[in-house]
This record gives C-alpha cells, sequence and structure tokens, in this order.
C-alpha cells in the first residue's frame, strides 16, 4: 500500500471500478434471491416487486441533484462520502429482520448508490485529461461495470447457496472499505467554482414525476388504469412534470440544463443511454424466467445459457472505444442499438425455429449483449466529452438520469406487457365457460415462471398451455424490445447528424 501515490490514476481506476461493479451487482444479483426472501421473510410478490423497484427509483431520484453537488462541493469528496453511505445501507439490509426494513435498506442503497454512480463517471472524465487515456479508463469502467450487471444472477445464487441471502448485500461492507481507502489516496479532487445551489423544485418534481409514472404503470393493471388511485397517480406524474419544466426552465443555470441538448453529439448519446435501457438492461429482470420456464433449463444451465446475453458487455467494450476514436458517435452508438434490436428480434423468433429454438435464442441473446457493448462506454464518454470539464457532473446526471428513468419505466412496462401478452393468450386458448376473474391471477403465477398450474382453482390448466401463454407473452416483449431500440436507433442518428456520423471528430 505504500506505493500508492496521491492522485495515481490506476488506483483511481481501481476505485471507480470497484464501485461500479457493486453498483451494477445490486440490480442484478438481487433478482436472483427473491425466491428466498419469499421463504425466509414472508414476503408477498408486491413486497418481491418493491425490493427491486425501491433501488432503481431511488437511483433515478437523486442523479440529477448528485451531479450537482458533485460539481459544487467536489467530485472526490461525494464519491467517498456515498461509497461510506452505501456500505452502510448494504449493512441495514444484511441485517435486516423483516421485508420492510429490507425494502427501506434498498431504497437508502439506490440513493446512495445514484450518487456514487454519478461521482465517480465525474471523477474518471477528470482524473484522465488525455482522450485515448479517458477512452481505455472508460473501457475498463464499461469491463466491470457490465461485469456487476451481466454476472449479478449467477453471483447472487453462489453466495446465497453459500454463505446466506444476507451476504449478498452484507459483501458490499467489506468492498466499500477497500474502495474508501482507494479513493482516498488516489482521487484527486475537482469541482466547478460556477456550481449553482441545489435545485430542490427540480428533485423533488423529477422525483414525483418518475415515481408516480411507474407506480401507474406497475399498479394500474392489478387496480385497474381508471381507478380513482391510478388516475390520481397519473395525474400527479403530468402535473410533477410539468413543474419540473416549468421551473428548469425559468432558471438561469438550472439543474437541468436544456441547453446541452443543442449539442448534436450529446443528445445523440443521450438517446443511446435511453435506447439501451428501454431493451437490453430491463429484460436482463425476465431472461431468466424465459430460459428456465419458457425453454426448460434448469438453473445450472440458465446461468451457464446468460452468458451468451452477458458475456459480451464484458469483452466488446474496449474494441467499442478504439472503434470510437476511429469512426466517431455518430456511427458507433447508432450501429449499437441497432445491433440489440437485431438480438431481440432473432430471440423473438427462437420459437419458430422448432427444436432449434435454443441455438436461435442464445444467438439472439449474443447479439444482443455485442449491441449493448457496442453502444455502452462509448454513449458515457461521449455525454461527458461533448460538454467543458465544470459541466461534467451535470452531463453526466443528465446520462444517468436518462439511464435509470428508462430502466425504472421500461421495467414496470415489460412485466406490463409480459401479463397482458399471456392474459391474452389463455383468454383465447381457454374455454368461455373459465373464471374470467381467476384470469389475472393465473397469468401473474406464469408470468412469475410457475407453468405448473395444476392446483388452480379453476378448470385446471395443463402446463403445455401454462408454457403457451408465456411464450405469447415473451413475443410481445421481444418485439417491445426489438422496436423500441430501434426508434431510439433512428432518433440517436438524427440528432448526431451527418458531419457527425462521417468524422470521429467533427466539429458541432
Amino acid at each position: 500500500m505504500s506505493n500508492i501515490r496521491h492522485g495515481d490514476p490506476r488506483f483511481a481506476l481501481a476505485a471507480i471500478c470497484l464501485s461500479a461493479m457493486m453498483f451494477g451487482l445490486e440490480i442484478s444479483s438481487v433478482p436472483a434471491i427473491l425466491p428466498t426472501l419469499e421463504r425466509t421473510l414472508h414476503a408477498d410478490f408486491q413486497q418481491l416487486q418493491w425490493t427491486m423497484n425501491a433501488y432503481t427509483l431511488a437511483v433515478a431520484t437523486v442523479l440529477m441533484a448528485a451531479g450537482t453537488l458533485a460539481d459544487r462541493y467536489g467530485r472526490k469528496r461525494l464519491f467517498v462520502g456515498s461509497m461510506i453511505a452505501f456500505g452502510l445501507s448494504s449493512l441495514v439490509c444484511g441485517v435486516a429482520p423483516n421485508v420492510a426494513i429490507l425494502i427501506t435498506g434498498r431504497a437508502l442503497q439506490g440513493a446512495t448508490g445514484g450518487a456514487m454512480l454519478i461521482s465517480q463517471i465525474a471523477v474518471l472524465s477528470q482524473q484522465y485529461g488525455d482522450a485515448r487515456e479517458r477512452a481505455k479508463a472508460f473501457g475498463w469502467w464499461g469491463i466491470v461495470f457490465g461485469f456487476g450487471l451481466g454476472f449479478g444472477p449467477a453471483i447472487g445464487s453462489g453466495i446465497t447457496a453459500l454463505m446466506g441471502w444476507e451476504w449478498v448485500f452484507l459483501v458490499h461492507v467489506l468492498i466499500s472499505i477497500l474502495t474508501v481507502f482507494l479513493a482516498v489516496v488516489s482521487v484527486r479532487e475537482t469541482r466547478d467554482p460556477n456550481a449553482q445551489r441545489l435545485d430542490i423544485a427540480g428533485i423533488v418534481s423529477l422525483s414525483a414525476a418518475v415515481f408516480c409514472l411507474v407506480f401507474y404503470i406497475t399498479q394500474g393493471s392489478q387496480l385497474g388504469f381508471i381507478n380513482p388511485v391510478s388516475l390520481g397517480a397519473a395525474a400527479i406524474a403530468v402535473v410533477s412534470f410539468i413543474v419540473f419544466l416549468a421551473t428548469e426552465l425559468s432558471k438561469g443555470h438550472p439543474m437541468f440544463d436544456f441547453t446541452v441538448f443543442r449539442i448534436r453529439r450529446f443528445s445523440g448519446a443521450i438517446f443511446g443511454s435511453m435506447g439501451m435501457n428501454f431493451s437490453f438492461w430491463p429484460f436482463m429482470i425476465y431472461i431468466p424466467i424465459w430460459f428456465e420456464a419458457g425453454l426448460g433449463l434448469d438453473g445450472v444451465a440458465t446461468g451457464i445459457a446468460l452468458l451468451a446475453y452477458t458475456l459480451p458487455t464484458l469483452i466488446v467494450p474496449p474494441f467499442a472505444e478504439r472503434l470510437l476514436l476511429r469512426r466517431g458517435p455518430g456511427l458507433v452508438i447508432p450501429a449499437g442499438l441497432f445491433t440489440i434490436g437485431l438480438g431481440f428480434l432473432l430471440m423473438k423468433f427462437g420459437p419458430a425455429a422448432g427444436e432449434a429454438i435454443l441455438p436461435v435464442t442464445l444467438l439472439g441473446a449474443l447479439v444482443a449483449g455485442i449491441g449493448l457493448g457496442v453502444t455502452n462506454t462509448p454513449v458515457t464518454n461521449t455525454t461527458t466529452g461533448s460538454v467543458s470539464s465544470d459541466r461534467a457532473g451535470m452531463a453526466s446526471g443528465i446520462d444517468m438520469s436518462a439511464r435509470m428513468i428508462s430502466l425504472a419505466v421500461n421495467i414496470a412496462v415489460m412485466g406490463f406487457i409480459l401479463m397482458s401478452g399471456i392474459l391474452a393468450n389463455l383468454q383465447a386458448m381457454l374455454p368461455v365457460s373459465a373464471d374470467p376473474t381467476s384470469l389475472p391471477r393465473l397469468a401473474e403465477r406464469i408470468a412469475s415462471g410457475n407453468v405448473s398450474t395444476a392446483n388452480e382453482p379453476m378448470a385446471k390448466l395443463s402446463g403445455e398451455i401454462a408454457r403457451k401463454a408465456l411464450t405469447a407473452g415473451f413475443d410481445w416483449v421481444m418485439l417491445y424490445g426489438a422496436l423500441s431500440v430501434w426508434g431510439l436507433a433512428l432518433l440517436s442518428l438524427l440528432a448526431f447528424g451527418t458531419r457527425a456520423r462521417g468524422s470521429a471528430t467533427a466539429p458541432e
């Protein structure tokens, strides 16, 4: 440890990568332990949903505030403080005696993790002044971040089997101690001397809009979309978003500076951020269900099959950064999004391949993973590199806000589409005499991967019918993933413009 120099970029990069890995793991490892939480903490289905949503929504809530705080008070200071808080909130999750405290701890994890994520990107962009060195650093960041997100399900399952579900959270307490030490001795402090005050009105209004929108999508399928509670949530979301727009547009130096969207490279990259989280990342929550219940793989085989989806996110980013330097973001980012959509389309047509369903599905998963690897780090590098260095915190805040808001909304949207596809198929396949009031509950069970429905109080349902309904639901989800990411690829291509597509260094 005595060889660590203050400001040493190698150890600073190690600290940033460790924190990125922890952030990703806490998104993707928790779905693997939900069945264990259901048994040990007696959590019901809605509580399990909130165990996931609390983290993502809290991240989206703090992102813009974190960018402002990083610029105003120092990127290193926020990074170290958020790492300490993340470790403490992980401790709360690990010792939680009931699901209510666990959900509270998850919200705290998300809030501190969001601040940690924003500050690590701002630190990374400031620690490396040279464009090529910064590209390499972001390449490593992308690999480690992808490792945390991509291998989270396997890591979560392994830790739970060997040490218990608590250690899925407690392990971050230990890692955060090492990360804080590395950051304190190696990260250089930077700040924006012209940073403005914290925008409380903007933070509260944007947070309320996102939370109420996700609540409307998630709970609307159960309560009814025209239920007074659902309509109230939708109304609050609309009003809050209008208040947010009015607040930000009225300020001379807003937290969310809409003028940056005049920069074509920035706007094109933001569409790339959204595209990944309309498709690849929200589907990470559901693809294990498809592999197990839809394709009939066991737990071990599912873990191996998921490598086709996740492994490219580790291998491709360094090549993507080199391609970015040669061809420019105007070509690389839309091409990556198009490739993700192509992968989803291949997965959609997997069931039509008959006995070749598994290899076709794995090929589609591999193609989608390659597309994600091409897109991910160039998006981050482009958003922070397209603005002046003193606005790095704000730029990374907008970037990550676009990602996390898109992710939170599309986890809910994909769940709704999956349920709707299953329900529509059941209504078409089951006899008219079947009790229609029990179909939504049955669709919910099938969507969770339970295709063994012989004990249903309604007419006995064969496993084959349940699997066909599940296939129909995933057919809708995969089509949504393909079309939505292709739509955002087109928007990204148009935003970059002809000059940006023609040169890696095209002026704005």
